[in-house]
């Protein structure tokens, strides 16, 4: 089955599905290690992103393990079918990866906009996000929510509300589950060094109305993002 086959909103929980009758089958009995997510992404024939993305979802519902440094294991044989979110949470249940995807369409045009449109009070709110951002690592604290407080400032300078309102939902969903997980994994004092660094370089280039400069560096920033949620499960920290 190819990704063009699948729901484009859902296609992570399609693979899930696969995934998980390949275990009911047998195929993958409980307590065995499954392929690695290259090998899962060949034989089901998708990307190796929206493989990752159905492994969270069935390591949230309790279907599989990730044993950092070893491997991903078959827990149980979980319940078949899955409820459908409603409208209201749906957007919590959109996949982290193609979100971060999404994000990085919008987000740079937003920020060259911004570039443009940044008024004082815009710069401010921007910079007391940052810095906030910075206290929050500095005392070992997840700075997740100045860092989106630092990415709405950048939408709500590009007066576009339209694009103001779509960032939100596509930050609201990084309250969900799946990418709480992903976070698990893949968030750390590293990460979020050289995201806040990554950051200082859009404010430098939004604050002196460089438009060019300020879509690329938030396209590299995004793009770091997706590569850092991306890695290797071995290079994760341990959860244990």
């Amino acid at each position: 089955m190819s990704d063009k086959s699948l729901e484009p909103q859902r296609l992570y929980r399609q693979i899930a599905k696969q995934i998980q009758t390949l275990i009911s089958s047998g195929e993958f009995a409980v307590g065995s290690r499954l392929p690695a997510e290259r090998d899962l992404a060949t034989q089901l024939k998708v990307s190796r992103p929206s493989v990752r993305e159905a492994l969270i979802a069935l390591e949230v519902e309790g279907v599989i393990e990730v044993r950092t440094g070893s491997g991903i294991y078959v827990k149980s044989l979980g319940k078949q079918g899955h409820a459908k979110a409603s409208k209201h949470n749906a957007m919590l249940e959109w996949g982290p990866l193609e979100v971060m995807r999404a994000r990085f369409l919008i987000e740079a045009e937003t920020a060259a906009m911004a570039a443009e449109n940044a008024s004082a009070n815009d710069l401010k709110a921007m910079r007391l996000a940052l810095k906030g951002m910075q206290k929050d690592a500095k005392a070992g604290r997840i700075p997740r929510d100045h860092d989106i407080a630092f990415h709405m400032a950048i939408a709500n300078a590009c007066a576009n509300s339209v694009m103001l309102d779509t960032l939100d939902q596509y930050l609201q969903a990084r309250t969900g589950p799946l990418f709480e997980r992903l976070g698990d994994y893949f968030e750390s004092p590293a990460s979020w060094a050289a995201a806040i660094s990554e950051h200082e370089a859009v404010l430098q280039a939004i604050d002196t109305k460089d438009s060019q400069g300020a879509r690329r560096a938030m396209q590299k920033h995004l793009r770091q993002a997706h590569k850092r949620f991306s890695a290797s499960w071995r290079s994760a920290p341990s959860r244990s």
